[in-house]
């Protein structure tokens, strides 16, 4: 599916602040008092010398945030985050496996097309890869679950086997292994919120946690990497007979849930509004849009706890709410519509530790009742034909759950 927020393709940085106190109490040239007190300080003690032998590492690695598990429609629950690489070589280095690994045990290994489908080249997000050339970076989508939730890990570290095709023995081996990147697992649980949408056949349209645009869209802003669409969902309505529009495509009124009413998640104060964007043609992507136009009109609101709701590429004029206002759940907040990166009218929803829709890290988060009553084997906003659904999916009620991407919904009203 092609309907779009944004897609663009860290270096973490440290500062370091030098301190510097002075003595008070005595006028220039006067001599100290019996109570005066000179310190006299050595060099610092040294530090000691991380375990183990020094070994060259080809490949460095960091995380862009800590994972933070979540329970989905699939009876897993999930840790889905980015894996930041980059080539310190001056050579092609290959990834022919790699492993998130807790405490001795694997929870994920993939290798050969299984990991080119998960990883990009920063630059090139349409190639599926496993080559890092000479000091390029690239980045990997990873999926961790469990089946339980008493098996959630506390942390994470990854194995990683790359090959070089000029080795230089004995620093460097043409198949070399190392672990990279160990991580804190954030254990905070997710927030519970009700559905922003109300009625049957919603599709969850590049939700988590398949390389979709929203967990692909790891921009570079300000200085260092974001993923702000980390967990972000479309939210389509499909017609009784399965059809996400009738007619011509490019008419707004071929969509039968554009103007849908949009209801608030959860309580909280409304901290930014904009409401005067102009509806964008279906059908096709809009011209390149000034950044701050990309989420189109939208409502941003702080629930609580470090959690900011946006509700993206609302119809123009029909925003409910104003700046400083409090958003009570089910209120309605205004509609669905298609302003901003769009092709297509949709809702995109979102949760994100900071209230700018740009520069945020995506959170999870679960609703606290809907019922799943399929899946889509794909969208395709081109044509009008019926949906597709996947077989030997369990329908049934749900609760405290997050949707799945292609997940197909009823949201109980209010």
């Amino acid at each position: 599916m092609h309907l779009r927020f944004s897609a663009f393709s860290a270096i973490a940085v440290s500062a370091v602040l030098v301190l510097t106190s002075c003595s008070s109490g005595s006028e220039p040239g006067a001599a100290p008092s019996a109570s005066t007190v000179t310190v006299t300080t050595g060099p610092p003690e040294p530090t000691p010398a991380p375990p183990g032998p020094v070994v060259m590492t080809p490949v460095i690695g960091s995380v862009i945030a800590p994972p933070m598990p979540v329970a989905g429609t699939d009876g897993k629950t999930h840790l889905a985050y980015e894996l930041v690489l980059t080539n310190t070589t001056e050579q092609i280095v290959t990834l022919t496996s790699l492993a998130a690994v807790s405490k001795g045990r694997t929870l994920l290994d993939l290798s050969g097309e299984g990991l080119a489908q998960w990883m990009r080249v920063i630059g090139n997000a349409t190639t599926p890869t496993t080559t890092i050339g000479p000091a390029q970076t690239a980045l990997v989508w990873l999926d961790v679950t469990v089946d339980d939730s008493t098996g959630i890990p506390a942390d994470l570290s990854h194995a990683v086997t790359v090959s070089l095709p000029q080795p230089q023995p004995p620093v460097t081996e043409s198949t070399m292994s190392e672990t990279i990147a160990p991580t804190v697992v954030d254990n905070r649980k997710p927030v519970t919120i009700a559905p922003p949408v109300v009625g049957d056949n919603w599709v969850s349209a590049n939700g988590c946690c398949d390389m979709t645009p929203h967990r692909m869209a790891v921009s570079p802003f300000n200085g260092q990497l974001w993923a702000p669409e980390r967990y972000a969902i479309d939210f389509v309505q499909l017609s009784p007979d399965r059809r996400m529009f009738n007619g011509d495509k490019a008419d707004l009124l071929s969509y039968p849930f554009f103007g849908a009413d949009v209801h608030g998640v959860a309580d909280g104060q409304v901290v930014s509004v904009i409401d005067s964007l102009p509806e964008q043609i279906p059908g096709a992507s809009p011209a390149v849009l000034p950044l701050e136009q990309y989420p189109g009109n939208r409502v941003v609101q702080d629930i609580g706890g470090g959690n900011y709701v946006m509700y993206a590429h609302l119809k123009t004029g029909s925003i409910r709410v104003k700046v400083g206002d409090k958003i009570t759940t089910g209120q309605i907040v205004g509609s669905v519509g298609n302003t901003g990166n769009t092709d297509g009218p949709h809702l995109h929803f979102q949760l994100m530790n900071t209230p700018d829709p740009l520069r945020s890290n995506g959170l999870p988060f679960v609703f606290d009742k809907f019922r799943l009553d399929s899946r889509a084997v794909a969208i395709d906003t081109a044509t009008d034909t019926p949906v597709e659904m996947q077989h030997g999916v369990s329908a049934g009620d749900q609760t405290y759950r997050m949707p799945l991407a292609l997940d197909v919904m009823s949201y109980p009203a209010r």
